[in-house]
């Protein structure tokens, strides 16, 4: 995805997002009381909404809603206490003038009471390999799809690049046959998501290797491990490097940046922008 290869994004409930001129930025809302980076911080459904609205307020394009911490090591919780964290604050992040709600589920039955409640994303973290209802899902009702590869629980290739290929082919076929349109999927390499720090910095500095895949890219190194790893940093300590990681990543094609720090990634991501333009004519 390049500046000058604009694309659509079909979302359910008849909205888009024009992606490749301008970067966008997801912010990450954890409706959780055990996330890595703000763990409890929005997990009462009044301070979620308020963060969200902020989020809104600090260019944020897409809202994503997550109800079960996906850390490694988290305890697992039921559909039920999932959807009874993230429904109401979804119906009111999606009644804000203008805003994109996307939910952060690996369950079927989550995301469509999820767009029964307005949103119009789904963001798969186990891409389609968990639930590959899912794609049907998508596939009924419009809803954009990011899907994400992740190493967990397989066996990975000893190249990064090479897994990549692997991995989301795979769930690249499993919607096509779902009959998810083209238009709906945007693909994400899964940043920390069964991968060390030299696993993500070698996905980082080969990025651009990925760039046949004709779908465009979400990234999300948001706080994460391998950051720390470098900067040693903790939490939210982490963002000056995030806000790094974003910059390096949109210059090689990303079209999306799945972030908590919306404020810091869109003044980053606005200069990136500004480069590519020059740089594009």
């Amino acid at each position: 995805m390049t500046i000058e290869s604009t694309k659509s994004w079909t979302l359910a409930h008849g909205r888009s997002l024009e992606l490749g001129a301008r970067s966008l930025i997801m912010g990450v809302l954890n409706v959780t009381p055990d996330s890595f980076s703000d763990g409890g911080r929005y997990a009462a459904a009044d301070r979620a909404i308020a963060h969200a609205a902020q989020m809104i307020g600090e260019g944020a394009d897409i809202i994503d809603i997550g109800g079960e911490s996906t850390r490694p090591g988290a305890e697992p919780i039921t559909a039920q206490e999932e959807q009874k964290r993230i429904l109401p604050v979804i119906e009111k992040v999606a009644d804000m003038p203008g805003s994109i709600v996307s939910v952060d589920t690996y369950r079927a039955e989550t995301a469509r009471l999820a767009l029964d409640a307005g949103a119009h994303i789904v963001n798969d973290v186990w891409g389609l390999a968990r639930d590959r209802t899912i794609a049907d899902l998508a596939a009924a009702t419009g809803a954009g799809l990011a899907i994400m590869h992740t190493g967990r629980e397989r066996d990975k290739l000893p190249d990064v690049i090479e897994d990549q290929r692997l991995f989301l082919q795979n769930a690249l076929q499993t919607a096509s046959q779902a009959g998810v349109k083209g238009e709906q999927i945007v693909i994400d390499p899964g940043f920390g998501f069964a991968k060390d720090a030299n696993e993500n910095l070698t996905l980082i500095a080969r990025f651009r290797e990925l760039g046949d895949f004709g779908f465009p890219w979400m990234v999300g190194t948001s706080r994460k491990r391998f950051i720390g790893a470098v900067t040693g940093r903790d939490g939210d300590e982490r963002d000056i490097g995030t806000a790094a990681t974003s910059v390096v990543l949109r210059m090689k094609g990303a079209a999306i940046f799945r972030v908590h720090n919306v404020a810091m990634n869109r003044a980053a991501l606005d200069m990136a922008d500004a480069v590519l333009q020059h740089q594009n004519g």
